[in-house]
C-alpha cells in the first residue's frame, strides 16, 4: 500500500511538472525521480525483512502459537 501511494503521489507530481515551464519543471521532474525511488524503497526492504527473518509479526505469530499449545 505504501508504494501505491508513493507511485500515485510520484505520477501527479511528474504529470504537473510537465505542465510547467523553467525551473519549476526541472524541480518537478528530480522531485518525480525521488518519490520513485521512495516507492521502489518499500518492496525491497519487505523482500530484505522476509528474507533475513527479521519479520517481527512471524515472531508474535510463533509465540502465539506456542502459548495456545501449553
Amino acid at each position: 500500500m505504501p508504494a501505491t501511494f508513493w507511485l500515485v503521489v510520484g505520477y501527479f507530481v511528474l504529470f504537473s511538472a510537465t505542465k510547467a515551464d523553467g525551473v519549476i519543471k526541472t524541480f518537478g521532474t528530480v522531485l518525480a525521480i525521488w518519490i520513485f525511488i521512495i516507492a521502489v524503497f518499500f518492496p525491497i526492504a519487505g523482500a530484505y525483512v522476509s528474507l533475513t527473518d527479521l519479520c517481527p509479526l512471524e515472531e508474535i505469530m510463533e509465540n502465539l502459537h506456542f502459548e495456545g499449545d501449553s
